[in-house]
């Protein structure tokens, strides 16, 4: 009847049941109907992963109706975010290093003014090193694992490397101007893309290396063992 009206079908959803399957049938009617140019729509509590499990199972949907997953930060609903100091200026202006113990290694914070420096090859990313800028040394080619520091990357210095982090607040004033929703959506697509197939993947991805600069790594252990040692015998 719409043939004949003139008119044509933009599409249908899917809300319920099994999307794979209900819309290998739905799109065989469409286009025996003389639908083939209608468009497939699926919702219900769609997230990243049933999305990738459906396209595996060849759903033929075109679009995604990703709402409550996606606005609500369904899996993790609170960030939680701590302030641990790595350094402070004293009353002459040079910077001192502090360190934060923990019983838990992960929690003990790392001392320093800290940077992140990304090495690329002519495939892309490849490690991430977190160095001190205040470490008057140039910077090492060697990442130490921080969870397991008997497990170290030694990094070409013929590759490129560019450093991540930059200042947004210097002395209480903005010194950078906001990012446009479209301008964050367009830099992150472009740093990911940067990454291999195997670290972007969602399900059992590649471990990506991030690691402490060598120096850093050794002064942090050196001032861990003087909190915790302070008078060796």
């Amino acid at each position: 009847e719409l043939q004949r009206a003139g008119q044509r079908l933009a599409g249908i959803r899917l809300d319920s049941g099994d999307l794979a399957a209900l819309s290998k049938l739905a799109r065989a009617l469409l286009d025996e109907g003389g639908f083939a140019d209608a468009a497939i729509v699926a919702s219900n509590d769609l997230d990243e992963g049933i999305i990738t499990s459906l396209k595996a199972q060849g759903a033929t949907i075109a679009v995604w109706g990703v709402g409550t997953k996606l606005v609500t930060a369904y899996d993790q609903p609170a960030l939680g975010g701590v302030y641990k100091l790595g350094a402070i200026q004293n009353e002459s202006g040079e910077w001192e290093r502090k360190l934060k113990l923990s019983e838990q290694a992960i929690k003990t914070s790392t001392p320093g003014i800290l940077q992140v420096r990304r090495f690329f090859n002519s495939e892309g990313a490849i490690a991430d090193m977190i160095y001190d800028e205040l470490n008057p040394q140039p910077v090492s080619d060697i990442v130490v694992d921080p969870l397991d520091p008997t497990r170290r990357r030694l990094l070409s210095r013929d590759l490129k490397a560019e450093d991540l982090l930059l200042p947004v607040v210097r002395e209480g004033k903005v010194v950078r101007e906001n990012e446009t929703l479209t301008e964050i959506r367009q830099r992150v697509q472009q740093q990911l893309s940067q990454f291999h197939n195997g670290v972007r993947r969602h399900t059992a991805p590649h471990q990506y290396p991030v690691g402490l600069e060598q120096d850093l790594h050794e002064f942090k252990t050196a001032e861990i063992l003087r909190a915790r040692h302070p008078h060796p015998t």
